[in-house]
């Protein structure tokens, strides 16, 4: 294992420890256990055609089993561009009292980063695609988990690995677990990009939670694409929120709205798969390049606490339908 694998482990170790002082005693799981994720770091170009030449790398991932006996539920959790937030506890917590348990992926700090906002370039955004594929094959061989039962939730930059990681073209190539998820959900994913085959997605229940004025990853992208996949008689819903910013389920926002200083969004960027592996910019009809024009700096992000009160409410009975709670 790698010094950055262990340190991320450790952190998680201590974030746990932590939680487990400020909750009730339905939320605090029955065992925590820190698994190590072998994974690659690759250009998206080689994840959109299947080449699996990378780097090695061991990312982290924090298993928390929730209460009762045998076999249980699971959802792993994917965070965004500033790595596992204070948005996610709060998840953790509420599915741990349903009696579910949970897998928080941390696919930054084995990688040596901790945040990508201000250089979405350090990262190519599909590598984390293939994280949660990782993930999803150590979460569905564990004695614990019930592998039919198996939900998938991301935020921002990996809400939109989230609900990407539902194509069938990308559950072909790299999902090596044998099992598929139960359900997707989206927060404030970025839908600018449009991939070949991406209206054929699992024939699973896809859900994305944006809001109107989000400035980051703009809700009218994710329109079309919901549009587009429900003419293909998919199984999508988009939940909008009137006053909610990027990021509205942070408690550390509460009652905000800051600008991300000098982090990058292409809220005014479209970008296609022209061709297997090459992403153009729609406008320039050239490969698309965080050093592009229609990149900007300083979105917003904010707390909305109606917003965020709504979705706990919306996504626990999605998961008490898809995970077949009692």
């Amino acid at each position: 294992m790698t010094r950055r694998a262990f340190s991320a482990i450790v952190a998680l170790a201590l974030s746990a420890c932590a939680a487990g002082a400020q909750t009730s005693v339905k939320e605090i799981a029955a065992r925590v256990e820190l698994h190590p994720i072998q994974s690659l770091t690759i250009p998206d170009k080689q994840f959109l055609t299947g080449d699996p030449r990378g780097r090695e790398v061991t990312v982290a991932g924090e298993f928390r089993v929730a209460q009762g006996t045998g076999r249980l539920p699971a959802v792993i959790l994917m965070h965004g561009s500033s790595g596992v937030g204070a948005n996610i506890e709060p998840w953790v917590h509420r599915f741990n009292a349903m009696g579910i348990s949970t897998f928080v992926i941390d696919g930054f700090t084995g990688r040596g980063l901790t945040t990508v906002g201000t250089n979405q370039a350090l990262l190519g955004r599909l590598n984390l695609i293939l994280d949660i594929y990782r993930a999803l094959d150590i979460v569905a061989h564990h004695s614990r988990v019930d592998p039919d039962r198996i939900a998938l939730m991301g935020f921002s930059r990996c809400g939109q690995a989230a609900l990407y990681a539902s194509l069938e073209r990308f559950h072909k190539m790299w999902n090596k677990s044998g099992v598929r998820f139960a359900g997707y959900v989206a927060f404030y994913p970025d839908c600018a990009t449009t991939y070949l085959e991406d209206e054929n997605v699992a024939d699973r229940p896809i859900r994305i939670f944006h809001g109107v004025p989000d400035d980051y990853n703009p809700i009218v992208t994710c329109r079309g694409y919901v549009e587009r996949l429900r003419k293909s008689g998919r199984d999508v819903v988009l939940t909008e929120y009137p006053n909610a910013q990027h990021a509205f389920d942070s408690p550390l926002l509460a009652g905000q709205v800051i600008a991300a200083a000098n982090s990058q969004t292409v809220r005014n960027c479209r970008i296609r798969e022209a061709e297997p592996g090459l992403l153009v910019n729609a406008a320039t009809q050239v490969p698309f390049s965080y050093k592009d024009a229609c990149v900007e700096l300083d979105p917003h992000v904010g707390g909305d606490a109606e917003a965020t009160q709504t979705a706990y409410a919306a996504v626990s009975d999605l998961f008490r339908q898809v995970l077949r709670l009692n």
